[in-house]
Formats: structure tokens, C-alpha cells, sequence
């Protein structure tokens, strides 16, 4: 496979069908490291068709479950035997810190095996009692057929695995469109699917824009699923491009994630310490590029001028770097639009009456002057009014609120379009199971922030998106169910008397 040869359609690797080609850059310094095949309109229908030839006239649908479960148990293997290089070249090519890369590839393994697992314990179907000895009624579950799969630039081998492994555990064909900005862990992973022995035209790959590419295969009627995961105006694009062919939708949009510390979390000095480390893993992991990210911290008014004062303290030293640099904590954002759109958000914010405590710019020095970084920002005195507490920022920002009470801190927490994620710090555990059950959030932490399990949905409520990956709701999205109904002694109804 040559360097722009990243288009994988029926078993054969190769370039764009008009030739183009795209320069990914290293968000550290700008610079070109490596390039890819441009893809288009065209090269997502061939790679359709491939799937659908495979689905429909192939051997994986109907490959015995424990045979396709083998496959995704290679793929894991596969995966923990090039765990350094994958990891270096997730850091390379989304800014993240080399460790986080590592850690990446450790999830996508265990995603795998979790979905290999599932689908070889589950029973082979559910009986149905008819109310006759003479009926044999029972549900199955089969796979969707050929699904589309777009995948975001912020975790991109985390977000492919999570519809690639369930969509190959439950018998599916697919085309997977990675982000134009973020690409070559995807392509990596397609060829140690082919090593692990997945059958051709059973995993397919264009890269391309989501505007040509991403456009045609949510539009595409021979598509049976698409699965996006995205921001909520790209999800909402390919809602409404999916609603003509009426195929399956799973949309994962992301986040305005709210941290609710209560002040009697932090009564001892390791209490307030444990808070004040965990606000700042939520708000500036991978530099808040986290559908997840803790990027709201709402803290009782007691606390807050102790809280925020050390929280901003240690924001401020937080390593800046290169993310495969020894020591560095926080890479660079993954883009120059990316980098622009946080500096507009914070820039709205001071505007609209927020103090900055840390942060707020680019830092300075050399090693810093060609990328995108930009420093860790919090800003206090923030209120529901201003865009940068309302909307999805993805960049390095952490806004304060604060709350009097029990029902001010859940008011705010769920005053938001999004439900994805929230968490709430406290030593009650009443107050805790209380506040848990009233955030309408679809994943909610008790004194921890940012875990996930692959047994446990993910997902969102509201303007977060539609359905669940991970869990075996995750496996259920790409499968059909099917009721068959046997007559074991059939006989006539005498319904027409003629």
C-alpha cells in the first residue's frame, strides 16, 4: 500500500478515484507528516457495493458466531502487539499525549474482546409461548445489513472500534469514513482486520470529507445503519439524509458535561485535593477535546473562592508539548480552526462578563510558535447566559458556576440541550443517589469523573444523540429482530366457507 493508497474497497487497497489526495499535519508544528487518499462520492458507492456484495452473497453473516468471535479476539491480539506504535501515531496525529495513545489502544482491545464475548454467551434466541403445544414461536436477532460508520478526529481508533467491533460480532458488512483530520489509525486498523482474517469486502475504508463522503453514505440506499459521531449540526445533516431511505440511525453528539462538587466533598485536606485533581482531568484531558469533558464545573458557593483559586493554580502548570514528549501532560488542539474557535469562545466569554483565572492565551516560547496550542483556561463568575457555558467548545475552557442549594446544583446541572455525561462530588450518599437519579445525563459519575466500562451504554440524552454504543444495547444497534412462527400442526381455519 503506497502512502495515498488509504481507500480500502473489497479487499484491494487504493487510491482516490479522482486522484486527489489530502496532507495531514502534525497539530505540534504544522507541519506535513504523512498523506492521504481524498476520497469522494464515487469511492463511497464503490466501497457500498463491495459491502453489499459481501453481506448479501458473502460468508460472515452467516460465519458461526464463535468463528467471528475468533476474528475479533485476533484483532485485540493484534492491537496489544502494536500497542507502542499505535500509540505514538494516535499522539502524532490527534496532539493527544503518547500515553493517552497507549491507553487508547488498551480500550479498543478490551472493546473487542468485551463484543466477542457477548455475542458467544448470549442464548441463540428467545422463545415465545404461543399458548399451544402445537406452535413454535421464537425471536432472533440478525444482523442490520451493510452499515456506514463516521468516526470524529478527537478519539478516533476508540470511536471506530466502538461500532467496528459490534458491527463485525453481530454479522455486519461496513464502510468506515474516519475523520479528514485524523485518519491513519483507522487505516491501521482496517489492515489488522484483514490480518486477523476478516474476509474481503466485509471491512471497507474511504477517507475523505464528510461533505462528499460522509453526505453520500448517510444518503445511500443501499446503506442499511449509519452511526455518526460528531457535532450536533453535522449529526443533524445526517439525520435528515438518512430519513429518505429510512435506515437506521445511531448518533453520538456530544457533550456539556456538567462536575457538581458539594462543599462536603472537600472537608479533609485529601478530600479537597482528590476534587480539585479530578475537575482538572475532566475539563483539560486531550486538551477538552472530550465529548465527555468536565468543561462545567458547578460548585457550591462556600467552597468556590478556596476550590477555583487552587484549581487555577494548578491549571497554570500544566506541561504544555508535544504529546510524544517525555513529561508533557497536555498536548496541542488538533487544528488552526480548532485553536481559532476556542480563542473566539473565551474571547465571548470575557465579553459577556467572565474573569479569567488562568490561561486565556497561547503560550510563549519558540517550541510552541507553529502549533495549535493554547493554554488551560478557567474562567469564573460564569453564567447560563453566555455561549461558552452553553455550547460544545472542545479546547482547553472550564467555566464556573456556583449553587446554594440541593436543588440549585441539579437545576443547573441539567440546564442544558445536551445529556451525555455528569458528575457529582459528595460525602453523603443520600445526596449522592438523589442528585445521580435526577441528572438527565446518560452516564453519571459519583466522586470520579471520565471512566467507562465496554459492559456499560454510552450515550446521551437530549441533543446528545440518539441510541447507545458499548453494553449490549451497543450490540442490539446493529441487529434486526426477527419473530418466526411455526404452525407444528397446521390445518385449515374454515375462515371463507366457499
Amino acid at each position: 500500500m503506497s502512502a495515498q493508497q488509504t481507500i480500502h474497497v473489497g479487499g484491494e487497497w487504493r487510491a482516490a478515484a479522482s486522484g486527489s489526495a489530502r496532507d495531514i499535519l502534525d497539530p505540534a508544528d504544522a507541519t506535513v507528516f504523512a498523506s492521504v487518499a481524498e476520497g469522494g462520492a464515487e469511492d463511497a458507492d464503490a466501497a457500498v457495493a463491495a459491502a453489499r456484495t459481501a453481506f448479501d452473497q458473502g460468508e460472515w453473516p452467516r460465519t458461526p458466531v464463535a468463528e467471528r468471535a475468533a476474528v475479533l479476539r485476533r484483532v485485540a491480539d493484534l492491537l496489544q502487539r502494536n500497542r507502542e506504535a499505535l500509540g505514538q501515531l494516535e499522539s502524532r496525529d490527534a496532539g493527544k499525549t503518547v500515553e493517552e495513545g497507549r491507553i487508547d489502544v488498551d480500550c479498543v482491545s478490551d472493546a473487542f474482546r468485551y463484543f466477542a464475548d457477548l455475542v458467544v454467551n448470549e442464548s441463540g434466541g428467545r422463545v415465545v409461548d404461543a399458548g399451544s403445544p402445537d406452535i413454535h414461536s421464537f425471536v432472533v436477532h440478525e444482523p442490520v445489513g451493510v452499515c456506514a460508520l463516521i468516526t470524529p478526529w478527537n478519539y478516533p481508533l476508540l470511536q471506530a472500534s466502538w461500532k467496528i467491533a459490534p458491527a463485525l460480532a453481530a454479522g455486519n458488512t461496513f464502510v468506515i469514513k474516519p475523520s479528514e483530520i485524523t485518519p491513519l489509525s483507522t487505516v491501521e486498523l482496517i489492515q489488522l482486520l484483514e490480518e486477523a482474517g476478516l474476509p474481503a469486502g466485509v471491512a471497507n475504508i474511504v477517507t475523505g470529507p464528510g461533505h462528499t463522503v460522509g453526505a453520500r453514505l448517510a444518503e445511500h440506499p443501499d446503506v442499511d445503519l449509519v452511526s455518526f459521531t460528531g457535532g450536533l449540526a453535522s449529526g443533524t445533516k445526517v439525520m435528515r439524509a438518512a430519513a429518505d431511505s429510512v435506515k437506521k440511525v445511531a448518533l453520538e453528539l456530544g457533550g456539556k458535561n456538567p462536575n457538581v462538587v458539594f462543599a462536603d466533598a472537600c472537608e479533609s485536606d485529601e478530600g479537597f485535593d482528590t476534587a480539585v485533581d479530578q475537575a482538572l482531568n475532566a475539563a483539560f484531558i486531550h486538551s477538552g477535546q472530550v465529548c465527555s469533558a468536565g468543561s462545567r464545573l458547578i460548585i457550591e458557593e462556600s467552597l468556590r473562592e478556596r476550590f477555583v483559586g487552587e484549581l487555577a493554580r494548578r491549571a497554570e502548570r500544566i506541561r504544555l508539548g508535544r504529546g510524544t514528549d517525555e513529561g508533557v501532560e497536555c498536548g496541542p488542539l488538533v487544528s488552526a480552526q480548532q485553536l481559532a474557535r476556542t480563542e473566539d469562545y473565551v474571547a465571548s466569554a470575557l465579553a459577556e462578563g467572565a474573569v479569567l483565572r488562568s490561561g486565556g492565551q497561547r503560550p510563549e516560547g519558540d517550541e510552541y510558535a507553529e502549533g495549535y496550542f493554547y493554554r488551560p483556561t478557567v474562567l469564573d463568575q460564569c453564567h447560563r447566559g453566555m455561549r461558552v457555558v452553553r455550547e460544545e467548545i472542545f479546547g482547553p475552557v472550564l467555566t464556573v458556576e456556583t449553587f446554594r442549594t440541593e436543588d440549585e446544583a441539579v437545576a443547573l446541572a441539567n440546564d442544558t440541550e445536551y445529556g451525555l455525561a455528569g458528575a457529582v462530588w459528595t460525602a453523603d450518599q443520600g445526596r449522592a443517589r438523589r442528585v445521580a437519579g435526577r441528572l438527565r445525563h446518560g452516564t453519571v459519575w459519583i466522586n470520579d469523573f471520565h471512566p467507562y466500562l465496554p459492559q456499560a451504554e454510552w450515550g446521551g440524552f437530549g441533543k446528545s444523540g440518539i441510541g447507545r454504543e458499548l453494553g449490549p444495547a451497543g450490540l442490539a444497534e446493529y441487529r434486526e429482530a426477527k419473530h418466526v412462527y411455526q404452525n407444528l400442526a397446521p390445518r385449515p381455519v374454515r375462515w371463507f366457507k366457499g
